[in-house]
């Protein structure tokens, strides 16, 4: 369709990127690193790292895996860790050293877990020791033959670590008890890779930076394939929309959303790392009080979110009384932005709350709203550069502008495909190679989208995807349940929960039951909510569950409670 978009672009917001600046995000890297040098690149709970020491620590993580390990060129390497100062070392170090990422959510069950280790043939990992006791129950089934392990209070330097890590294991016990024989400490590591020269490796667009795990129609996760050019298409797409409105080397952004996610990797992670901005890393955002007394902290610029905590934030009685004189922009992505939430931080923050749209196959951003916004405007925004969108309806043929139909792209950011799935892979594409998103959206005169719906029946948790057949496949495995349906439904605190619907085969079967099984196969944020007793499912006439009539009617009763 015709990029009519580009009428409603702020002043000096180009049409086109040029991919073609960076060879690869090693290329970037270096180039960064060598301009900002001794400007602090990342600080965590109050310790800070330069541009030039993470090039020094990363390159030392990274002649490591060359030439200890020697892994071969192209070879996996997980990481499962919240937002510490070691992230980004290991995230670069692997990049730096040829090799690709694996982004894991520390959150994983040992289901999970040994589902992407296996599926992406990871060689190492790098786990913080909160979670090692997963690891430890897929480790005989997975192909990882090298655990890094690391802790809270590794990286926060004498004696603050220490205390960090006595409290962390002694105090709060968040560290269940593991065994992992022949792990290597992350400090180990980087004293050992100092012994070594970094080997440069000569890396292209068509090489593979990450396999970004998500979810999909049959419930396993599948690794987007997400090579440098893509990440670089990205980020040159979001540095062009933000340029006019950011000063190199002058930023303070706020990263709560975990890096191993798609938005905070290429938004704050990469992007703000290309124009020298410091990023804040926060490792509980859940924790909110403790979250403000971190914003108190720094002048920051810029943060980014998902609506649930923008909402928690502002309900957060410290958050109004910050000195936000330097504060300038707000993103939102990972899910919608409510209305209510949009209006009380202009109110309190005195700041338009932009909305994006992305996803994990689309590096992420597609869409972003104009910074010279002076409301919320309900919208997902407009086509990023560089973006060609087109509208279909389920027969693949162009809508009329105004009219509904499903959101398709196709740009320098768009994955080529998923890791070892050729039959996904053309599934997800068009004839013409479109991405098809499954998103059902309608575009106005000014090329602003507006999402309507999902046709896909994803549930959206906090900015998390959660596929029902996952859900549904793990509650049918339980000996008392007959038939399972899973459907999202409004929620204040997450946008959408999840609700099942459950056809009982024992008659003593609980929702405590149904619940704590869940629990122990299920990340958190997957759990259902709210689970229903039912006598039967409503079904077609070939027998496949009305997923949709039960989710119409869940959202019903839940907006006339």
């Amino acid at each position: 369709m015709d990029k009519i978009w580009l009428q409603s672009y702020p002043p000096g917001v180009p049409a086109e990127i040029d991919q073609n600046e960076f060879r690869s995000l090693v290329d970037l890297f270096e180039r960064g690193v060598q301009r900002y040098g001794e400007r602090t690149a990342y600080i965590n709970m109050g310790k800070s790292i330069s541009y030039a020491e993470l090039d020094r620590l990363s390159a030392r993580f990274a002649a490591w895996l060359q030439h200890e390990l020697k892994l071969p060129r192209g070879a996996r390497v997980a990481l499962m860790m919240p937002n510490v100062l070691q992230y980004p070392i290991a995230m670069f170090g692997v990049l730096r050293g040829g090799y690709t990422v694996v982004n894991v959510n520390p959150l994983y069950t040992a289901r999970e877990l040994e589902h992407q280790l296996r599926d992406s043939g990871a060689e190492a990992i790098v786990i913080l020791e909160n979670f090692a006791h997963t690891l430890e129950h897929v480790l005989p089934r997975a192909p990882v033959r090298t655990v890094i392990v690391t802790s809270l209070g590794e990286m926060l330097g004498f004696p603050k670590g220490a205390i960090v890590d006595f409290v962390v294991r002694h105090v709060k016990k968040m560290v269940p008890a593991w065994r992992v024989p022949g792990y290597v400490r992350f400090a180990t590591v980087l004293a050992r890779g100092a012994r070594h020269e970094l080997a440069p490796v000569e890396l292209g667009h068509d090489d593979v930076a990450y396999l970004q795990y998500t979810g999909g129609t049959t419930g396993t996760a599948k690794g987007a394939v997400l090579t440098h050019g893509n990440i670089v298409g990205n980020l040159q797409q979001a540095h062009a929309w933000i340029k006019p409105y950011v000063e190199e080397g002058a930023e303070t952004i706020i990263t709560a959303l975990p890096l191993y996610h798609i938005f905070s990797l290429t938004a704050n992670c990469l992007t703000f790392f290309k124009i020298g901005a410091t990023n804040v890393l926060i490792t509980n955002p859940r924790d909110i009080p403790g979250f403000v007394k971190e914003l108190a902290k720094y002048p920051f610029t810029v943060i980014t979110g998902v609506n649930t905590l923008f909402n928690a934030l502002l309900n957060n009685p410290d958050f109004a009384r910050l000195d936000l004189s330097h504060f300038k922009i707000a993103l939102g992505g990972g899910m919608a932005v409510q209305q209510v939430v949009a209006e009380k931080w202009k109110k309190v923050t005195g700041k338009v709350l932009f909305e994006a749209y992305g996803l994990t196959e689309t590096s992420p951003a597609v869409t972003i709203n104009p910074l010279d916004l002076a409301e919320f405007n309900h919208s997902i925004g407009l086509p990023v550069p560089s973006t060609d969108i087109s509208i279909r309806d389920d027969n693949g043929k162009e809508v009329a502008l105004g009219q509904r139909g499903e959101l398709c792209v196709r740009g320098p950011q768009v994955t080529k495909g998923y890791w070892n799935r050729p039959e996904d892979t053309a599934r997800a594409f068009t004839a013409d190679g479109f991405l098809r998103t499954g998103d059902i959206v309608v575009m106005d005169p000014q090329g602003f989208i507006r999402l309507v719906d999902r046709k896909k029946d994803m549930i959206l948790v906090s900015g998390f995807n959660v596929y029902p057949n996952e859900v549904e496949d793990v509650i049918a495995s339980h000996p008392g349940v007959l038939e399972v349906a899973a459907v999202g439904v409004p929620d204040e605190r997450s946008g959408e929960v999840v609700k099942v619907f459950v056809v009982k085969k024992d008659p003593a079967l609980t929702v405590e039951a149904v619940i704590a099984h869940c629990r122990e196969n299920l990340t958190g944020y997957k759990v259902p909510h709210h689970v229903e007793f039912r006598k039967e499912l409503p079904k077609t006439n070939v027998g496949k569950i009305l997923r949709r009539a039960l989710r119409d009617e869940a959202v019903h009763s839940a907006q006339g409670a």
